[in-house]
This record gives structure tokens, C-alpha cells and sequence, in this order.
């Protein structure tokens, strides 16, 4: 029997006794006291044996009503401690769902940062492509200027080559020249020889004669334009004009000069101080 069940017994039973009073009451007032007394006594009987076991199942459905109190107030309790613990559970939920969302809004941005950025990675890498393509169509023509330059530089060697075989032999004519200019007394210099080519017009004395009569020195130098190498015609005037031979420059001074004769003196005359030598006056014959 349930806790409703038994709570209804209990009241029906308290009615049936009101019911009964009243039914005593109102039959003692019409019937034979005395037999309905007895009557009812024996109903009183029933009824207090009927009450005392409704009392007892009344007390039962106490004690298990005291233990269902008792139980619902562990039951409420342990449910009071599942609602604060699913709370608090909620609550860490609560929180933890938070820090999701923060994360996941800063994961979006991210995201959306990291998409930006590949975006503009693939823009640089399409940059990058046409460069390099670029790069490798101007590879290709470098190798290929490389390839005319690299036959080019195999010409040049090959010139380069032949020049050096020519500097060569060129060294070697000009060391031989150079000992023969130097065993005939004439000069090095490629600019005293040019100066020999062409000599100034020039004319001097001489003011002394060594003993051989082969060197002389004369009045006039390198500040008349003289060079080592030119060559000289050699006179005396007096008593009469003639011509006595060819002198060749070997030293020269701003304002003197050192030749030799070439050669033989005419009729082997011998030069006197004071002969004239001059470059621009010819011999008659």
C-alpha cells in the first residue's frame, strides 16, 4: 500500500467514525437505547479494532513516511549535491566554453591572417614565377652569349698566341737591334732616333779636336735640337771654302756637343778648331 493509499484509509476511517456518532446519536433517539447500545458497543468494538489496526497500518505508514522523508531528504540532499556539483560542472563548462570561444575567435583570426598571408604568398609566388622565368629566358640567352663569347675567347687566345709568338720574335729583333745601335755607337731611344731621322737645321764650331783627329767637340748642344745619332757636314772657309767630312753625334750637352768622324776626313785632312759644322749647308763635289 502506497503513503496516498494508507493517508486515505486513516481519513476514511476518522468519517465512518463521525458517521457512526452521528448514526448512534440520531438511532438512540428513535430505537431501544439499551439494545443499540449494545449494538454499538459491539460496532465501537469492531470499529476500535478496525481503528487500532488503521492506527497501527496509520503508524506503519508514519514510520514509512518518516523513512521516505528520510529518504527523499537524503535523496534531495545527494540531488542538492549533484545540482552543485553538476554547477559547478557547468560552470567549469561555462568557462571552459569561454576560453573555447576565445581561442577559437583567435584561431579564426589567425586563420584568416594565415589565409591573407598565403594569399599573398601566392601572389609573390606568382611574382616569383614570372621572374624566374624571366631569369631563365635571360640564362639562355647568357648562355648563349656565353657559348659566342666563350668561341670568341678561344679566337682571341688563338691571337693572343700568335701576338705573343710576335712580341716574342719582336723582342727578340729589337734586343738584337738594340746590341747592334749600341756596338755602332748610336743611340737606344726610340725618340732620339726619331730626332735622327729628321736633324734641326743647325750650324756650329768646333772648339776642340782630340789627338786621333776622330772626336771632336763643337759649340752647339741639345738646346739647338741636337740628339745623339745626327749626323753633321763638316767645312772650313778659310783660306778657302771646302768640305772635310761627316760628323756623327755621340754625347750631347744643352750647349755643346761630342761627334765622331765617320769614316775618313776628306784627303785625310786634319780638323782644326774653328771649323764649321752645320747640317743645312751640302757639299759641292
Amino acid at each position: 500500500m502506497t503513503h496516498v493509499g494508507k493517508i486515505l484509509v486513516v481519513a476514511i476511517m476518522a468519517f465512518s467514525l463521525i458517521f457512526l456518532g452521528t448514526s448512534t446519536v440520531v438511532f438512540m433517539t428513535s430505537k431501544n437505547w439499551k439494545q443499540e447500545t449494545e449494538k454499538q458497543k459491539t460496532e465501537v468494538g469492531k470499529v476500535k479494532k478496525s481503528l487500532t489496526e488503521a492506527q497501527a497500518q496509520v503508524d506503519a505508514a508514519k514510520k514509512e513516511l518518516a523513512d521516505a522523508q528520510s529518504q527523499a531528504a537524503t535523496a534531495t540532499k545527494q540531488l542538492n549535491d549533484r545540482i552543485r556539483g553538476l554547477e559547478d560542472q557547468n560552470k567549469r563548462d561555462l568557462e571552459q566554453i569561454t576560453d573555447v570561444r576565445e581561442k577559437l575567435t583567435k584561431a579564426q583570426e589567425s586563420a584568416k591572417s594565415a589565409l591573407e598571408e598565403a594569399g599573398a604568398k601566392r601572389e609573390e609566388t606568382a611574382l616569383l614565377r614570372t621572374q624566374k622565368s624571366a631569369v631563365e629566358k635571360q640564362a639562355n640567352e647568357f648562355k648563349l652569349r656565353q657559348a659566342d663569347l666563350t668561341d670568341r675567347i678561344r679566337e682571341l687566345e688563338r691571337i693572343l698566341e700568335t701576338a705573343t709568338r710576335n712580341n716574342t720574335d719582336l723582342r727578340e729583333r729589337v734586343a738584337k737591334f738594340t746590341t747592334l745601335l749600341q756596338k755602332n755607337g748610336l743611340p737606344t731611344d726610340i725618340s732620339q732616333i726619331k730626332g735622327v731621322e729628321s736633324p734641326p737645321a743647325v750650324q756650329g764650331q768646333i772648339k776642340r779636336v782630340d789627338a786621333s783627329n776622330r772626336k771632336v767637340e763643337m759649340t752647339i748642344g741639345s738646346d739647338d735640337g741636337l740628339v745623339v745619332g745626327h749626323e753633321l757636314n763638316l767645312f772650313r772657309l778659310s783660306p778657302k771654302p771646302e768640305f772635310l767630312g761627316k760628323i756623327q753625334i755621340v754625347a750631347v750637352d744643352p750647349d755643346q756637343a761630342v761627334g765622331k768622324v765617320i769614316g775618313n776626313t776628306y784627303q785625310g785632312k786634319k780638323i782644326k778648331e774653328g771649323d764649321i759644322v752645320s747640317s743645312t749647308i751640302n757639299p759641292r763635289f
